[in-house]
């Protein structure tokens, strides 16, 4: 599970422009949206990027379940995501 250091507003009122920090890197987000609906809970996709090399991000979530659902994935080649294993994460 990642540890959420600080939440500076609701996860998901989070936007373009907009900055959160993995393990202490600062990230840009680029845009959020829903994933899929699952009637009393919905599955959100945030999409950052790595201010400094442009690498791509997913922050993937529950609304409901907001602490123990967050999984970050790094887009690989053109359409593959990767899951990785932060040990934080700030926004």
């Amino acid at each position: 599970m990642i540890k959420i250091e600080k939440q500076s507003k609701a996860i998901g009122k989070l936007g373009e422009g907009d900055k959160l920090w993995i393990n202490g890197k600062e990230m840009k987000v680029d845009k959020q949206y829903l994933m899929q609906d699952h009637g009393k809970m919905k599955e959100m996709i945030v999409e950052f990027f790595n201010v400094e090399n442009e690498r791509e991000y997913q922050l993937r979530y529950f609304d409901d379940q907001i602490e123990s659902s967050l999984e970050v994935y790094e887009l690989q080649d053109e359409f593959q995501y990767t899951r990785r294993e932060p040990k934080t994460i700030a926004w």
